[in-house]
């Protein structure tokens, strides 16, 4: 039987919404990307409210994108003082389908996520993000408690 070798996960993408599921995701991501060297892609995903009418939409969408950059500022200097060359987005779209995308684009190694609660109600109508991600995505997902 041949020896399988483990070289780390290099491109690792990281579902952040800002939440504190995000965060602890985005923290075990960190410590992953300096311990193998690996580049970190941070995404961010704006669901559009439904019905999207243009007022709101592009009042939710303007909101959105500067409470995520300002989210980004934190994380960039975490990455720099780790050495840890990152990527930031922000995208609009449905999450997980946007997520499984841009893991497909940057040809990621690895997803981590971090575990939203809903009600069970909630899932068993529309399921969560993280069951969509782990069930289509082309490569290993972290979820992370």
């Amino acid at each position: 039987m041949g020896s399988t070798v483990f070289v780390g996960f290099q491109r690792i993408l990281v579902a952040f919404d800002a939440s504190p599921h995000a965060e602890h995701a985005l923290d075990v991501a960190l410590s992953m990307a300096a311990d193998m060297k690996a580049k970190l892609f941070v995404l961010s995903v704006i669901r559009p409210p439904e019905p999207a009418e243009s007022a709101e939409f592009n009042a939710v969408l303007e909101d959105m994108r500067e409470r995520y950059q300002r989210s980004f500022a934190p994380i960039r200097e975490r990455a720099r003082q780790k050495e840890i060359e990152l990527e930031t987005e922000i995208v609009v779209g449905h999450p997980a389908e946007q997520i499984i995308h841009r893991a497909d684009t940057i040809q990621a190694s690895l997803i981590v996520m971090g575990k939203r609660s809903h009600t069970i109600l909630h899932r068993w109508m529309l399921g969560s993000n993280s069951e969509r991600v782990l069930k289509y995505a082309h490569c290993p997902v972290m979820i992370v408690h």
